[in-house]
């Protein structure tokens, strides 16, 4: 690796800019082009088409065998054939607890642990690309893929829902419906409130990357950190203690799917998660910027 001053020196040279070095679009197609990348699209892809026949082979869901132990609790199986939107819903319902959290771990924990990992990341800060510069390209890019991998689910869902079931408008389990014409709306709306809840998930996953130059490791620690949440949020002894849980609210977009809009559950996720995230966040610049880096 370069010693300071010729760092210093390379920073000085003619036409050099820090905010030109290692490009958001060339990260990006570094990105995409991963295999765990196209593997990831491919099993998010495909989730849709393998409700549909799981559905066309067992029998119309909500039926007498499938509804054990769930109680007053909304549950959108029981209607999710009835249109395109209402399968779009319950597949963002059955993914949102963990499928949805294994991109964005991996997404955002691979991110700089790869580049350890392969002994190229010493490369990258010699060229110089600035420690800050480095890890803001790969946070923005990262959480991108990440949200990348929450829209994905739900258009193909869309579109394969069309296919199976037709459109019209999102039946509730609970009794009546949302119009058409505002399903889509209601629908971007669950996909934005579960991208910020998983913004917890992105920031663990993060910080342990620039900890570790183990990728699995951060990616593994991640999804592990976030079960234990969920975990713990299942402890009702805990009472009121749970609210400070991100996990308490993963679930509170099911207020955008009811003839009244209710922010009161997504507004407090949201504050949870977020206050989380930037607390991750702040610690994964902090402690990169005084890391020695030997890999």
């Amino acid at each position: 690796m370069s010693s300071a001053p010729e760092i210093q020196a390379l920073a000085e040279a003619p036409g050099y800019h820090a905010r030109r070095t290692l490009p958001l679009r060339v990260e990006a197609m570094r990105q995409l082009r991963r295999r765990r990348t196209l593997l990831m699209g491919g099993v998010l892809a495909a989730l849709p088409f393998i409700l549909i026949i799981a559905f066309a082979i067992g029998g119309t869901p909500g039926g007498e065998e499938g509804g054990g132990g769930g109680g007053s609790r909304i549950n959108l199986m029981d209607v999710a054939t009835e249109s395109a939107a209402n399968f779009a819903a319950t597949c963002l319902f059955v993914s949102a607890g963990f499928l949805l959290v294994v991109p964005v771990a991996l997404f955002c924990g691979d991110t700089v642990a790869s580049e350890a990992s392969w002994s190229s990341l010493r490369y990258l800060l010699a060229a110089p690309v600035p420690r800050s510069r480095l890890l803001w390209s790969k946070l923005v890019v990262a959480l991108g893929f990440s949200l990348a991998a929450m829209v994905l689910l739900p258009l193909v869902a869309l579109g394969a829902g069309a296919a199976a079931y037709g459109w019209g408008p999102l039946e509730l389990p609970t009794g009546g419906a949302l119009a058409s014409s505002d399903t889509v709306p209601r629908l971007a709306l669950v996909v934005a409130f579960v991208f910020v809840s998983q913004l917890v998930t992105a920031g663990l996953a993060f910080w342990l990357s620039t900890k570790t130059d183990a990728p699995l490791g951060a990616v593994g620690g991640a999804v592990g950190l976030t079960i234990v949440g969920n975990v713990l949020d299942a402890v009702t002894a805990l009472g009121d203690w749970r609210e400070f849980l991100p996990a308490h609210w993963q679930f509170a977009w099911a207020d955008a799917l009811q003839p009244d809009l209710e922010w009161g559950g997504m507004a407090k996720g949201a504050a949870v998660s977020v206050t989380y995230a930037l607390i991750l966040f702040a610690l994964a610049f902090r402690g990169f910027s005084r890391k020695d880096i030997v890999s």
